[in-house]
């Protein structure tokens, strides 16, 4: 079985947003993909950008991945 991703953007909020976890803590609320980036790099992963379509670091829960609006 492999390990999973180090970080997880949860489903869609019924307010908008996604929440965003690194190895279980919350980042932030991102309600874009930019979000998400900025709140990596605050985590200290410059390269963040290029890392949101990778499944072995990032997986998108509950919703299709770079949707942020509420279901």
């Amino acid at each position: 079985m492999d390990p999973a991703p180090p970080i997880v953007v949860r489903r869609p909020l019924g307010t908008g947003g996604r929440r965003v976890t690194a190895h279980g803590r919350i980042l932030g609320l991102a309600h874009c993909d930019a979000d998400v980036v900025a709140l990596l790099r605050q985590a200290e992963l410059p390269d963040a950008a290029m890392l949101l379509d990778d499944r072995s670091f990032m997986a998108w829960r509950g919703g299709r991945a770079h949707h942020y609006e509420a279901a």
